[in-house]
């Protein structure tokens, strides 16, 4: 019976395969394999009496009503103009440079996967801006594309991020599964919080690699990142009016976090209404604007949390199946225990990363595989943020990464899909590099945490 489970996720994944909604392929599949089951007798249909008390335990929630006011707070600076402005201004400092609007296009990424969290926003508005002047300016298609696709999936991993408050959900759960599990009775929890405060020295070191990979170039091959003669001088207010009003909105939203006045959700709360103060003030908000806010928001929370419903009967099913244990058995029989657990689950997380959207992997397969890795005394927080970094790399790998696809809608024809693919592999790396050292070197998730909490906060 217990491999009926995994014929069960296989049979997922090739159902979202055919371009199923995500949703009603969980759901539908999930029933399917459960009514046919228990007509066999292998399957115990109590386990889908659950299904009500988890829906309603969905919207009771609190922490998942970040999700809704974070992609608002996204929408609104998208919108508004203050990520155009943020573009042109920081690009004007740095194109005369060799190499400078690359870096520009970094340091502009990581301020909007601060502010925004939405990766296809970024994608799509750094496509639409940057993209004709990198060209123009006679860079290199492929670095062009590469530098594009990866700042925009900082999103990921640079709190506040939509990614880690569901992972940061999925995580607590597996992580009271756990304990409940071993027996352990406990209060103790992982917060949303807990990884906001433990992504930001992985998510710097991220933004400083990509540097260090974009001045190589520019020293090594200065035909591929040519400097700008740019005799214009850069007004040093305008550069002023676009960088501190998002940044000051960043540093309230993240410092109300990390100081302890406010929860993620409470903070979500507090970056709309930043972010709408900004918009009007940038004389940039109205009712159509607002409308449109409103349906974007409307739209991806909807998505999300329907694919949370049908991946919520999905789980149901599949530990009705003995999915649970059968995995448990399969970690424990494993040569070189949590080490060798730990490493192919995260090999079957970057190859679903190929085919499989990373909202998707978040439902379906962590909430399989976290209880166990961590009833086997891996660190909560840093675990989540391997995750995270390694669901991060699934947004730029060939043929299904998302980002690849957000770039390819909007740049120019000219740009072939071969050239795109190209310059996204030494990010790829970055990534995977910043994995190892994550993996060998746990402090740089664990440490913040550590002092944020140590010093009473």
């Amino acid at each position: 019976m217990e491999y009926l489970s995994l014929v069960l996720f296989v049979v997922v994944c090739c159902v979202l395969l055919t371009g199923y909604p995500v949703a009603f392929a969980l759901a539908g599949t999930s029933l399917l394999f459960a009514f046919i089951a228990s007509l066999f007798g292998v399957f115990d249909s109590a386990f889908l009496h659950a299904l009500p008390s988890r829906i309603f335990g969905i919207m009771n929630n609190q922490t998942l009503l970040a999700v809704p006011l974070f992609v608002f707070m996204g929408v609104v600076l998208e919108k508004s103009k203050i990520a155009e402005s943020l573009l042109v201004s920081i690009s004007q400092l740095f194109s005369r440079f060799r190499g400078g609007l690359a870096i520009a296009v970094v340091l502009v990424g990581a301020l909007l996967a601060a502010s925004t969290g939405i990766v296809g926003a970024t994608v799509v508005t750094m496509g639409l801006l940057s993209l004709p002047a990198m060209l123009k300016q006679k860079y290199n298609p492929s670095i062009a594309c590469g530098s594009i696709c990866a700042v925009g999936t900082l999103g990921q991993i640079i709190p506040p991020s939509i990614a880690l408050v569901l992972l940061g959900d999925v995580i607590s759960n597996a992580f009271q599964q756990s304990q409940l599990d071993m027996g352990i009775f406990s209060p103790e929890t992982v917060s949303v919080g807990d990884l906001f405060v433990g992504a930001i020295v992985p998510g710097v070191l991220l933004v400083a690699l990509y540097l260090v990979y974009l001045l190589a170039i520019a020293w090594f091959k200065p035909e591929y990142l040519p400097a700008f003669d740019n005799r214009e001088k850069v007004a040093v207010g305008a550069l002023i009016k676009a960088v501190v009003p998002p940044v000051l909105l960043i540093f309230v939203v993240l410092g109300s976090i990390l100081a302890g006045f406010a929860t993620p959700t409470e903070a979500a709360a507090i970056g709309a209404f930043g972010a709408l103060l900004l918009a009007l003030f940038k004389g940039q908000l109205s009712f159509n604007m607002l409308a449109s806010v409103n349906k974007a928001t409307l739209t991806c929370t909807s998505m999300v949390f329907l694919i949370l419903i049908g991946a919520s009967v999905f789980s149901l099913v599949f530990r009705g199946l003995g999915g649970e244990e059968l995995i448990e058995s399969i970690f424990e029989s494993l040569p070189g225990g949590v080490f060798t657990a730990m490493l192919l689950v995260m090999v079957i997380l970057f190859l679903l990363g190929f085919i499989l959207d990373f909202i998707e992997i978040t439902f379906v397969v962590v909430p399989i595989v976290a209880p166990v890795l961590l009833s086997m005394g891996l660190d909560p927080i840093w675990l989540g943020i391997m995750i995270a970094i390694n669901l991060q790399t699934s947004f730029l790998t060939p043929p299904f990464g998302f980002a690849l696809f957000y770039l390819r809608g909007v740049a120019d024809a000219s740009i072939r899909t071969a050239q795109i693919y190209k310059g996204v592999m030494p990010f790829i790396v970055i990534q995977l590099f910043v994995l190892v050292a994550l993996a060998l070197w746990p402090e740089l998730a664990i440490w913040l945490p550590s002092v944020v909490y140590s010093e009473g906060y």
